[in-house]
């Protein structure tokens, strides 16, 4: 790990990217009640699995390893029926 010397923060926010060149999708997901309250996961065809990448709250990487979450679809968008 290495910080960038007088770096910024930078915001932002949850959201699902399909990076339809390489395959991969990125999410971002806030845990605002963790140790680690942002998280990066990448799910795609990787040699050793998905990732998941864990910042605390200084925005500094806390962690790493594999991602044990289903592949990510952005349901909040789609209209659920009774």
């Amino acid at each position: 790990m290495a910080e960038k010397p007088n770096s910024a923060q930078c915001v932002i926010r949850e959201q699902i990217i399909e990076d339809r060149v390489s395959g991969l999708t990125f999410q971002f997901v806030a845990m605002p009640t963790s140790d680690a309250p942002v998280r990066l996961r990448v799910f795609g065809e990787m040699p050793f699995g998905n990732r998941e990448i864990l910042f605390d709250h200084n925005g500094m990487e806390a962690g790493a390893g594999t991602a044990l979450a289903s592949s990510c679809r952005p349901t909040c968008l789609r209209i659920v029926e009774d």
